[in-house]
């Protein structure tokens, strides 16, 4: 008997999460195409086709919707314009409006509040009467973020004052701003959760995540790590911001805990999410396997958590000794060591703060897996935490 051929799920950027994307599809038997303009994009090197155009090229995205039979996307800078030209031919999720949510923080502030979610105190600064009004809100010292194209840290400054305020505007080339409160963090977390085309919503476990440079270093998952009430704040939280937009796919959101124990949100990410990688080995399925699933129209079952998770990003840093000579991590000496399971991601030359795989430890006990996590943080030289 014949086998006709697998359907095909198309995806809008080459990078570590495409790649991850599909794989989780081709394990469930779909092909897959990649539009990204890399030749040697880390998602394009493993999919069935790779379309090497531009995100706006008419031609890539007619090629893109002719073979997909539904389409993602694996960052949120994906312009939103052509995310809306492919609606017009085939079921593209997240949708157009929600990924320019995610791209614009004034816009994204503005639906945590239409979704009852609390955030910062902000301005938002688009002139410098703006910038002037800012100034005596009440808001320094604060974070000055570009409104646009941020992430990891980028088009990012922090400001103890209005002379400092100004200075981060002029260095940031005077393009709209967001201007947020310094407020007194005892930590960070996240949510990811997973919503299908009829309104069903899954969830992972709410994740402890530290940052460092303002890039994710290590994501901590396992029972009793954050309080109860806390937990279930972020994850109601979480999913009125993914019902406020109708959102289709997977949605990590970002939150802030106050050293007075409350709450407040920070950003979203319409997509796969870092400190949700831990899923692929501590979990009975990962973000990746729900992202094919919202993507295919298929059900969604709450997952399950089976293992106590630590996930260390692992930067191009690691590659560099102490005298900024390029080395090969000790990945033997790391794989010597129990549930240890390593994730690189095909690129092929490494960069200080570049985001090379990352680094899952499991075990039974979240003593068991510190330990092991710490001996390849040493390994590898990376701080401990």
């Amino acid at each position: 008997m014949n086998v006709s051929e697998p359907l095909t799920l198309g995806v809008m950027g080459g990078g570590q999460l495409g790649r991850m994307f599909v794989h989780a599809a081709q394990s469930m038997g779909y092909f897959t195409a990649v539009l990204d303009p890399d030749a040697n994009s880390p998602a394009g090197l493993v999919s069935h086709y790779h379309i090497q155009t531009a995100y706006t090229d008419p031609e890539g995205l007619k090629q893109l919707a002719a073979c997909s039979v539904a389409i993602t996307i694996e960052f949120e800078n994906v312009p939103a314009p052509a995310l809306r030209e492919l609606a017009k031919h085939r079921p593209v999720s997240p949708g157009a409006e929600a990924v320019a949510i995610a791209q614009d923080r004034m816009a994204e502030k503005a639906h945590f509040a239409k979704c009852g979610v609390a955030c910062a105190p902000y301005a938002s600064i688009e002139s410098a009467d703006q910038l002037e009004a800012a100034s005596l809100q009440n808001l320094l010292p604060g974070i000055l973020k570009t409104a646009r194209m941020g992430y990891d840290g980028k088009g990012q400054v922090r400001v103890k004052d209005a002379h400092a305020l100004r200075q981060a505007w002029q260095d940031l080339k005077q393009v709209p701003c967001v201007l947020e409160k310094m407020l007194p963090l005892a930590l960070e977390c996240s949510v990811i959760v997973a919503r299908g085309q009829d309104g069903q919503m899954v969830n992972f476990p709410v994740q402890r995540n530290l940052h460092r440079e303002g890039i994710l270093a290590v994501t901590e998952v396992y029972e009793g790590h954050l309080p109860a009430a806390l937990q279930r704040q972020a994850i109601a939280s979480a999913r009125a911001i993914a019902d406020g937009v109708n959102y289709v796919g997977v949605l990590c959101v970002e939150f802030f805990v106050l050293q007075d124990g409350s709450m407040v949100v920070n950003e979203m990410a319409p997509r796969p999410h870092n400190s949700g990688h831990y899923t692929l080995d501590a979990c009975d399925q990962s973000q990746f396997d729900l992202q094919v699933r919202t993507l295919a129209g298929l059900p969604l079952t709450q997952p399950r958590q089976h293992s106590a998770a630590i996930m260390l990003n692992l930067l191009g840093d690691v590659w560099f000794d102490d005298q900024s000579k390029m080395r090969t991590p000790d990945w033997a000496a790391v794989l010597a060591l129990p549930g240890t399971h390593l994730h690189l991601y095909g690129k092929t030359q490494a960069r200080k703060a570049r985001k090379m795989g990352h680094l899952n430890v499991t075990g039974a006990s979240i003593s068991e897996v510190r330990q092991v996590a710490l001996k390849a943080a040493a390994i590898l030289g990376i701080e401990a935490f």
